[in-house]
């Protein structure tokens, strides 16, 4: 009896402490998810695949897509009306060839000038069917949708029906696009399978390691990447396609290369000063920058390797007043507080890791501790952001996991520009000459 009433105690103690104890909400992380299959759908050779674009200078726009056949025009007829063609432009076609594949003939087309915020429909080739697309507005507000290291798993899927749902203007890649890894035919399904989005807005996007590509003696490296994805580096005055800049809606967007020279020597170096001096901060007073590698991330991924790159360029970024820092490479997502040279800063940037696209490697899950002072929140967990610009002096920042429906926000954030700061002018000419030196 009396152990039948000691356990009968024990019970009752133990449903008080579960109601009286806070419940536990901490994230339970999803299992990882295959890669995508992808059927063989052959076409007619002159139908356009893998259409996307992106843009090309102001009021212009960059159609991109490939045809196996080599005779089909790199021409694109657009008009504001579906069906109705009442424009024309010729562009450009390339091909490459690596080990024993050949490329389709990868058109170049370039559109313009566009009215701002206005739906175009158009037709790739003289044949196929018809794309729309909507350019992005001529003032704030204006939001970028950002994932970095998308691949071609079932979280890639995920990640892109939830930027799907999203409103947005421009979508921003921080690096690692299709992890095709020499695979070539990679490449092409990655072009299928991210066309319906990439197809209806700009995708600006920078190149990661895993576009590298390059076999000793044998190839370059970013043959592929160079030739399926031109990005707008002759509009900037780059003489690369791994970096180049672009304004919209008052924002100057920075994309530059990880992996390719970055010294005080280097061409990348010299472009990227070149380019922040001459950066109008009335007309565009938010100054964003993304690349691969981050160069703050308290993760025990990759950590350390944005060391050589941050001792080059930190001090321009810093000089110059950027706002925002986006990057990818570690399979995970970390904000920081505005950081500069390894500490807090008021006058650095913020400072934001989304290489959780939904990549094959799987999440980078070991952080360090204790958590550095500058990082504010940190998870492993695959998802995608939203920056929605709202005027010269605020912008709204915020994280979605993918297991979540849309409207919850796992991290968020108002971020105030540094125009509006005092930060630009309190900042000594020591610390800002170094844009306009020889």
């Amino acid at each position: 009896m009396e152990t039948k009433t000691m356990i009968s105690t024990i019970l009752l103690l133990c449903v008080l402490l579960s109601i009286s104890l806070p419940v536990r909400t901490d994230y339970v992380r999803p299992l990882p998810r295959k890669n995508l299959q992808f059927s063989w759908n052959p076409k007619h050779p002159s139908l356009p695949q893998q259409v996307h674009v992106s843009l090309a200078g102001e009021n212009h726009m960059r159609i991109s897509w490939i045809t196996d056949g080599k005779s089909a025009p790199s021409i694109v007829e657009y008009g504001t009306s579906p069906g109705q063609y009442s424009l024309t432009s010729q562009g450009e076609a390339t091909s490459y060839n690596y080990l024993f594949y050949s490329s389709g003939k990868i058109h170049h087309t370039v559109i313009g000038p566009l009215e701002h915020d206005t739906v175009y429909f158009y037709r790739c080739g003289g044949q196929g069917p018809e794309f729309q697309l909507k350019t992005p507005p001529g003032q704030f507000p204006v939001t970028f949708a950002v994932a970095g290291d998308l691949g071609q798993t079932g979280w890639t899927k995920s990640t892109l029906d939830h930027i799907d749902k999203c409103i947005y203007d421009i979508h921003l890649l921080p690096g690692d696009l299709s992890y095709a890894d020499c695979l070539q035919h990679r490449w092409d399904t990655f072009g299928e399978l991210v066309q319906p989005l990439a197809s209806a807005r700009p995708w600006m996007v920078t190149q990661g390691n895993h576009e590298k590509e390059k076999i000793p003696f044998l190839t370059d490296g970013f043959a592929s990447y160079n030739a399926r994805w031109k990005m707008p580096f002759e509009e900037s005055q780059s003489t690369s396609n791994l970096y180049y800049s672009f304004e919209v809606a008052g924002v100057h967007v920075v994309m530059l290369g990880s992996y390719t020279d970055y010294d005080e020597l280097s061409d990348q170096y010299s472009w990227l000063k070149a380019d922040l001096s001459k950066v109008d901060r009335k007309k565009t007073p938010w100054l964003v920058v993304s690349f691969h590698v981050p160069w703050y991330n308290s993760n025990h991924a990759h950590q350390g390797e944005g060391e050589g790159m941050m001792a080059a360029m930190e001090p321009l970024l810093y000089a110059a007043g950027v706002d925002l820092v986006l990057t990818g490479h570690v399979h995970a997502y970390e904000r920081s507080k505005r950081v500069n040279n390894g500490k807090s800063d008021p006058c650095g940037a913020v400072h934001i890791t989304i290489g959780d696209g939904g990549n094959r490697e799987g999440l980078a899950q070991k952080y360090v501790h204790p958590k550095p002072e500058w990082s504010v929140f940190r998870e492993a967990s695959f998802g995608h952001g939203e920056l929605k610009i709202v005027n010269s002096t605020h912008a709204f920042w915020s994280w979605h996991r993918n297991d979540d429906d849309e409207p919850v926000r796992s991290d968020q954030v108002w971020i105030n520009s540094l125009i509006g700061s005092g930060c630009l002018e309190e900042k000594t000419y020591e610390s800002r000459k170094i844009l306009f030196s020889p």
